[in-house]
């Protein structure tokens, strides 16, 4: 059987192929001419979130959203009756939650009177993701840096700069005169204060028990005050999150960042939600956790433009006029600073940033 997966091709002679196919650890799906689903295996029910009894007979399209690449190899492969490989597959089920990012491989189904194909799907999601949170720490860790001593070479000159301006004040004779100096000296207090802002917090973190929660509520009132009123503010929260050891201050900071980074995208109509859940056997960049609190911040704005997915997290980036593009940064090293980190998924209709924080030092109170 020759059609059927590598890794169990030799043991198909003497063996059930559908015991076979639902003891792989991959996701395999069989699919006739018309796009109709004939079979699903075990992890395939579980990764896309269906049965086959559900699924058979269902057209694939129903399986996925705009799965049109997807759909144009299992055409080839029909057509050709030669099988195909596809790496980095964006697929988004439609009874999932998020994207997947696949590797798949779409052969003739021999074993079928009509023309078919076998499509075996290996989830890489994870691999991905911890690939990336890997690559955005070591950019966060050279990136602190590097800001640290620009802002000293920019700090110097800019305090002799306004030294300069104060003396050259106390000379000229008239105030209109020294309404200059005053500029002078506004500008170079305004470039102090955006500096610091690249630097994000600089005191230690201070690290107390505290209920998630009470700052998740506090965030939340503030960013209704602030909200428009076409904008609609909802709280989820799992109840049996425990105590953590925080910094109260520092995450309420990152948090109300987050939060009005929601409203501005939503431009005066939409809704936000603040979420609390807890995952399990979840990574941040490679190191495992046994239990994750996650923060999430959703809302149903137009989405973080594409060009900008790889640098969102970097200071002065923004897809807002007048915004500083400081936000999203500093949030993202009070996380870091936390032993967590803040990722995002987002398409048009629905935006997720989602702050993970470590509970191995949570306390058994719940929140």
């Amino acid at each position: 059987m020759a059609a059927l997966p590598s890794s169990f091709a030799a043991a198909s002679a003497m063996a059930d192929p559908g015991r076979i196919l639902d003891s792989l650890s991959t996701s395999v799906l069989i699919v006739d001419r018309a796009r109709a689903i004939l079979y699903l295996n075990v992890a395939a029910e579980t990764l896309f979130g269906i049965s086959r009894n559900q699924a058979r007979g269902r057209p694939l399209e129903e399986l996925f959203a705009a799965a049109t690449e997807l759909d144009a190899i299992v055409a080839r492969a029909l057509e050709t009756s030669r099988p195909f490989l596809r790496r980095e597959l964006a697929l988004r089920p439609v009874n999932g939650e998020g994207e997947l990012i696949v590797d798949c491989v779409v052969a003739p189904y021999e074993e079928s009177a009509a023309p078919a194909v076998l499509i075996e799907i290996s989830d890489t999601t994870q691999h991905q993701r911890i690939s990336r949170e890997t690559a955005l720490l070591t950019q966060i860790d050279g990136r602190r840096l590097m800001i640290r001593q620009l802002a000293h070479e920019i700090k110097n000159p800019l305090g002799g700069l306004r030294g300069a301006a104060q003396l050259l004040e106390r000379e000229l004779p008239s105030d209109e005169l020294r309404e200059y100096t005053r500029v002078i000296i506004g500008e170079a207090d305004r470039l102090c204060a955006l500096v610091d802002s690249l630097l994000g917090p600089v005191r230690a973190v201070r690290r107390e028990r505290i209920n998630v929660h009470e700052i998740l509520d506090r965030v939340y009132r503030l960013a209704r005050a602030e909200a428009p009123a076409g904008v609609g503010i909802e709280r989820d929260y799992d109840p049996s999150l425990p105590l953590l050891t925080l910094d109260r201050d520092l995450l309420v900071q990152a948090m109300l960042n987050l939060a009005r980074n929601a409203v501005q995208a939503l431009a005066g109509r939409g809704r936000l939600t603040l979420r609390s859940r807890a995952l399990t056997n979840a990574t941040i960049g490679t190191e495992r956790h046994r239990v994750v609190a996650s923060l999430q911040f959703e809302d149903d704005g137009p989405g973080v433009p594409p060009e900008l997915g790889e640098t969102i997290f970097y200071p002065l980036v923004t897809a807002r006029a007048g915004g500083t593009g400081l936000g999203l940064a500093v949030a993202q090293d009070i996380a870091t600073r936390h032993g967590g980190i803040i990722e995002f998924d987002s398409r048009p209709g629905h935006t997720v940033f989602s702050l993970l924080l470590p509970m191995e030092n949570a306390h058994d109170e719940a929140a």
